[in-house]
């Protein structure tokens, strides 16, 4: 019995069914160069033969022997090999079990031919094992890269010497490196991979070369054929914007294919959505604007005639009746016809079910003519049977407890299956920012009207380590270290994780202050929905004022509840020590008395409301923020003062998404019990960025001999501000503020009324909000400025 091996698959194949057998089984393995047929088995080899003639099948022959040999370098031990294999030395010989080797050797990666036999021996046979193993990389070179360095290139590069080379590694490389090109804008790059062979040693040289092309910057982004949509509503659809100033840090202005095609198909569903249903978007073209690599984009659109809603119809249901689901529907009859506002509607239907505990509900529309450009909407409702919660299971979190994920969970057992609830739940969970993914979803129970609710969750890391430095016309040049924890456990020793705290330090150290806080919240005081927290910090500012320094040590303990999705309110109780140091020697006897350290022990309750869309770019809804406080008194230490802070914004979304924002700040102060006056630091101030721009900080209100400001008791102020987007992640604006800081408590006299007017940029960027402005006075008020004032701020803010 021998195997046969040969470079010609055919004639291996006919060799072995003359000589044994038509059903013999074939492997083929594909080198770059050639096709090799290996016979890896005979089937049933002359045993076969003899079994087809009558007779009994002979015993399989004893292996007495393994021997490897190689063609060509021998880069893989022989142990690897025998290692990789069934067939061993005094077992019977097989033939499945060879096959099995053949797939175990080629499945090592290392090989790249094969082919196993037997010699017959007087005792039994032989097996030899003919290998050729693959080459391993000797060097990879890099040829023609200037644009990009070639350190960057191999750090993306599969490929490594002293590895083994496989054609799908040099594919990936090369395809790395292209998409490395493009997505900086060298659109029309050429790589190409090759290999020189040292056959003495196996081991190859990969090179890839590198044609380069000129840069493609978009400079433009034109439309043709678009006459009911503008085309700067088109461009904001689009993920491909043009070049501008900022594109260093927005990576604009690349001409990327793929982005291409999503825009074409994002153009499309914009313009289905509006009513044009038979939109064609054509694909983009690209017009050279110079000799350089330019170019304009232009995207031709056909809009097509739009379409109306017709008649509504509602099939099927029963819980509710048509015309009061009709009544929940965003489309009516007469509207512009719109696919996502159908499947909304469609949602809309299911989620009225859904909160009936109707889980299983099934709402499909469908759209038919009605006549010239309308369409009928038809809802086919398949309502299913009411079900209630019988469980609650959850899995996945192997670091969270419990009780974390259930207190966050809208239903409980015995309720109605909720779709809208179980939804609700799903994206408290979700923004508990705990998990990679948060699946929760229904399954029989084998109790008719009983679901079980199975939550799924994927953990993933909840700490975070960050640095960094920052800079403002007020802080000067800040750096800072901050350790946090999403869901701290404090009884967890030594992994501190799981319980569902907030836990954080920072410290920070800059050219105008020191600062270092460790925080801790606990969400669900004793498991009710009552947060509790604490803070220790340490503050040490030199940019308060120029002829003295402030510390601040201390903790603040507080108490907070959400009285509902807007409304919470807060209790803090303060005890920190307040030290006036480093006094300047030519300082005014008003500052100089303030020299030396007094203990304040304050209780404040707040009140806020918040309706914003978003804490990051608000477009719409309210801020505002009432807080009040008592100083001293029964409550012990060396200052006695109360006072108050309302504080309030309002955002208006106007056209072109250009959003006004009104803003305005009413606070006093004042003593009580034994106290004479309101210290220093206890004292109001306006100017600077944070509210009148137009003025230094702390330049409004009332000032000492020497001009220094010393603050007053009674602060009001009022901002209105107008922004408007520029490109994507900047805005400009125009503003106008007013205030006054009067000595008095609760005198709100506007005889020493400053205001100030200006223009500035908003940018978001991935290094952080840079916010830029420059002001104007308009009125002076007691101020000492005497022309406009630059702000700028970046990265963060204390």
């Amino acid at each position: 019995q021998r195997f046969i091996h040969s470079g010609h698959s055919g004639e291996v194949i006919q060799a072995t069914r003359n000589a044994y057998s038509p059903n013999c089984r074939i492997f083929f393995m594909k080198s770059r160069k050639q096709i090799i047929a290996t016979v890896a088995s005979v089937c049933v080899a002359a045993s076969s033969f003899a079994f087809a003639q009558g007779q009994a099948p002979a015993p399989a022959p004893t292996i007495t022997g393994i021997e490897v040999q190689y063609a060509g370098p021998a880069t893989v031990s022989k142990s690897r090999i025998l290692a990789n294999m069934r067939t061993q030395v005094g077992k019977p010989y097989s033939d499945l079990a060879v096959e099995e080797d053949i797939r175990n050797l080629y499945g090592t990666g290392s090989i790249a031919n094969v082919r196993i036999y037997g010699e017959p021996q007087a005792d039994g046979v032989k097996v030899i094992v003919v290998v050729q193993t693959k080459a391993s990389v000797k060097a990879v070179k890099i040829e023609g890269a200037s644009e990009i360095k070639e350190k960057a290139l191999r750090k993306l590069l599969v490929t490594k010497p002293g590895e083994q080379l496989t054609e799908s590694n040099l594919e990936t490389d090369r395809q790395k490196i292209l998409e490395a090109y493009r997505e900086r804008g060298f659109k029309d790059t050429k790589v190409t991979a090759s290999t020189a062979l040292d056959e003495a040693n196996n081991k190859v040289t990969v090179t890839y070369a590198i044609s380069e092309s000129a840069k493609t910057i978009v400079k433009h982004i034109r439309f043709e054929g678009n006459a009911s949509i503008q085309e700067s509503e088109l461009r904001k659809q689009l993920k491909t914007k043009p070049h501008s100033i900022l594109s260093v840090f927005t990576k604009a202005g690349r001409l990327d294919s793929e982005k291409l095609s999503e825009d074409v198909q994002t153009l499309k569903e914009y313009y289905q959505n509006r009513g044009y249903l038979d939109v064609k978007i054509g694909d983009p073209q690209v017009e050279r604007v110079d000799a350089k690599a330019d170019v304009d984009l232009i995207f031709p659109v056909n809009e097509g005639a739009q379409y109306h809603v017709g008649k509504i119809i509602i099939t099927g249901a029963k819980v509710y009746r048509p015309e009061q689901i009709a009544a929940q529907l965003k489309l009516q009859s007469g509207a512009i016809y719109s696919p996502k506002a159908v499947g909304d509607d469609a949602k809309t239907i299911g989620d009225m079910l859904g909160s009936k505990g109707y889980v299983d509900a099934q709402v499909t529309p469908e759209s038919s003519p009605g006549g010239r450009l309308v369409n009928n909407i038809t809802y086919r409702v398949e309502e299913g049977t009411q079900s209630y919660v019988q469980r609650i299971n959850i899995s996945g979190n192997t670091r969270t407890k419990d009780k974390v994920l259930r207190r966050e969970l809208a239903v409980a057992p015995g309720e109605v299956y909720n779709t809208v609830r179980v939804e609700a739940s799903k994206q408290r969970l979700q923004n508990l920012n705990y998990f990679e993914r948060v699946d929760v979803y229904p399954s029989d129970t084998g109790t008719p009207g009983t679901k079980d609710v199975n939550v799924v969750v994927n953990e993933k890391h909840t700490g975070s380590l960050n640095f960094g430095a920052g800079f403002s016309s007020i802080d000067k040049l800040l750096g800072f270290v901050e350790v946090t924890q999403s869901n701290f456990d404090i009884t967890d020793w030594p992994h501190f994780v799981g319980g569902g705290q907030r836990f954080r330090t920072r410290l920070q150290y800059g050219t105008s202050r020191k600062d270092f806080i460790v925080s801790l919240t606990e969400p669900y005081f004793l498991d009710y929905q009552l947060a509790v927290g604490g803070e220790a910090f340490y503050h040490d500012a030199s940019f308060l004022s120029s002829v003295y320094n402030q510390r601040n040590v201390g903790f603040d303990l507080f108490t907070r509840k959400a009285i509902d999705e807007f409304l919470a309110w807060r209790l803090d109780y303060r005890l920190e020590n307040i030290d006036i140091y480093n006094v300047n020697k030519d300082a005014s006897e008003i500052i100089r008395n303030e020299e030396g350290s007094r203990l304040k022990s304050q209780v404040g309750p707040s009140l806020t409301y918040d309706s914003r869309d978003s804490v990051f770019l608000s477009r719409r809804g309210t801020r505002a923020e009432l807080s009040t406080y008592v100083a001293g008194g029964p409550l012990g230490g060396d200052i006695d003062i109360y006072g108050f802070d309302l504080e309030a914004s309002h955002y208006i979304l106007l056209p072109w998404d250009t959003i006004l924002t009104l803003s305005g700040e009413i606070a006093a102060v004042s003593t009580w019990s034994s106290g004479k006056e309101v210290p220093i630091f206890d004292r109001l101030y306006l100017g600077g960025s944070n509210n009148l721009r137009g003025f230094k900080f702390r330049d409004i209100g009332p000032k000492d001999n020497h001009g220094q400001p010393i603050g007053g008791d009674s602060l009001a102020r009022a901002t209105v501000e107008y922004t408007y987007p520029i490109i994507d992640r900047v805005r400009g604006a125009f503003f106008f503020d007013a205030g006054v800081v009067n000595a008095g408590s609760y005198d709100y006299g506007a005889s020493d009324l400053a205001s100030d007017a200006g223009i500035g940029v908003r940018l978001d960027l991935p290094i952080g909000p840079i916010r830029l402005d420059y002001g104007i006075p308009v009125q002076k008020g007691d101020s000492t400025s005497n022309s406009g004032h630059f702000n700028f701020n970046i990265g963060y803010q204390y």
